[in-house]
């Protein structure tokens, strides 16, 4: 997939329409991101971009969240201690894309349960493992505290997997049918030209 004028414009839209949607009201962990982080990982070939990509809606969309905390529009933060790491998890699930070699339903399909769920066991071992104070609730460094933070996120996971697989059918479903017609229209050129 070679970089074009179109093709950039395209992702950077699709960059701020997805960390615009991140801010709106929607159920918790219903957001485009990870999906966006697999899109990116299977379809763009220049490395850099499917890195930037995801990881640039979020800054944005964390850039949008502080500047409406800041005005007491809600209470979450868009920069937090620790937040660092979850770019380096976003980058993480950038690479599980590039294990989509071919755009089928099943691959696009495990990629869409995978990535959500090693984005759950990391970030959740970061939190318990990461300070005291306002990460892991505190919980004891034991196995037991481990599984009492698994426990914790529990409720947030499956609103992570339903959102990869819904954003993933959108972007991957949207992909293959815009690319299907751009060969349709191509052939049809081809046949006009003979």
């Amino acid at each position: 997939m070679k970089l074009n004028k179109n093709l950039l414009v395209s992702l950077l839209l699709l960059t701020v329409v997805a960390a615009l949607y991140r801010i709106v009201p929607r159920p918790v962990n219903f957001a485009p991101q990870i999906a966006m982080a697999l899109f990116a990982g299977a379809v763009i070939k220049d490395k850099v971009w499917a890195f930037a990509v995801p990881i640039l809606s979020m800054l944005i969309s964390d850039l949008l969240y502080q500047v409406l905390y800041m005005n007491g529009v809600t209470d979450i933060p868009g920069f937090y201690e620790g937040q660092w790491q979850n770019y380096i998890l976003f980058a993480g699930m950038t690479t599980i894309g590039f294990f989509i070699k071919k755009i089928k339903v099943l691959n696009v399909l495990v990629a869409s349960i995978t990535a959500p769920t090693v984005f759950f066991i990391f970030s959740n071992f970061v939190v318990w493992a990461g300070w005291q104070g306002t990460r892991g609730l505190n919980r004891p460094k034991t196995f037991e505290g481990l599984l009492l933070c698994y426990n914790d996120a529990l409720p947030f996971y499956l609103n992570s997997v339903y959102a990869c697989m819904f954003f993933s059918a959108l972007f991957f479903g949207t992909y293959v049918l815009l690319r299907k017609r751009k060969e349709q229209r191509d052939s049809l050129k081809a046949f006009q030209i003979s």
